[in-house]
């Protein structure tokens, strides 16, 4: 049974045995050439998201933030917040599960929002924020019903500058300035700073130069 104590190490290497963690050279939708890619779309299997759910599980326990209804934005968000939910069940803690459509539904219920009523205090779990798009439309649509946001929980946080023309002292992340405009706490399982500590302490070749490339993108653009 799990603690609710996170192990980010474990975590990380959950991630790479999955495939979801890869390191290489990617190019981002932003056009940056990133050392690193993050992809929760490989999770495939019962095992894979039982763990993955767990994960989640022990984030939000750690947090210690109040909830009624997890809320997995479309598409990755919803095998998440299905996941979370059963791990969080096995704890002893039971809540309602919502998601929302892409499009809206003309037919049968029809709505954009399916799963427990949207009541309460929400908190949405999804993967990787970059822009904040999907977690943002899912907050229009959550906001609409009077429900109130506890907060977020992701896999990663890049830990990315979104206004990088600007001076290094007023530059900004895309998960503060989420939790800024949502006035509740962001909770990222793993960022980019824990990659770096990960293959610091690596002891292969490999790793060794993947650190160099991970520590000179960290200092063009990330923030700690």
């Amino acid at each position: 049974m799990s603690t609710g104590a996170l192990d980010t190490q474990a975590f990380i290497e959950f991630m790479l045995a999955q495939n979801v963690l890869k390191f290489g050279e990617f190019t981002l939708n932003s056009g940056r050439v990133s050392p690193y890619f993050f992809n929760m779309g490989s999770v495939s299997d019962g095992a894979a998201f039982a763990r993955l759910g767990q994960a989640y599980a022990d984030a939000i326990l750690a947090a210690e933030i109040d909830f009624d209804v997890l809320f997995g934005p479309a598409y990755k968000g919803i095998p998440i917040a299905v996941a979370t939910a059963i791990a969080l069940s096995a704890q002893g803690k039971n809540v309602g599960v919502a998601f929302n459509r892409k499009e809206a539904k003309d037919h049968g219920e029809g709505g954009m929002l399916v799963g427990a009523p949207v009541s309460g205090r929400v908190l949405l779990v999804d993967d990787v924020l970059t822009s904040g798009k999907a977690i943002r439309s899912a907050v229009e649509l959550i906001s609409a019903t009077g429900a109130q946001i506890s907060g977020a929980v992701i896999a990663m946080d890049r830990q990315e500058v979104i206004d990088a023309d600007q001076p290094k002292a007023a530059q900004t992340t895309a998960v503060a300035t989420l939790a800024k405009d949502l006035d509740a706490p962001v909770i990222s399982i793993a960022k980019m700073s824990d990659l770096v500590g990960y293959l610091a302490v690596s002891d292969n070749a490999a790793a060794s130069a993947t650190l160099a490339r991970m520590r000179e993108y960290q200092a063009l653009f990330c923030l700690e």
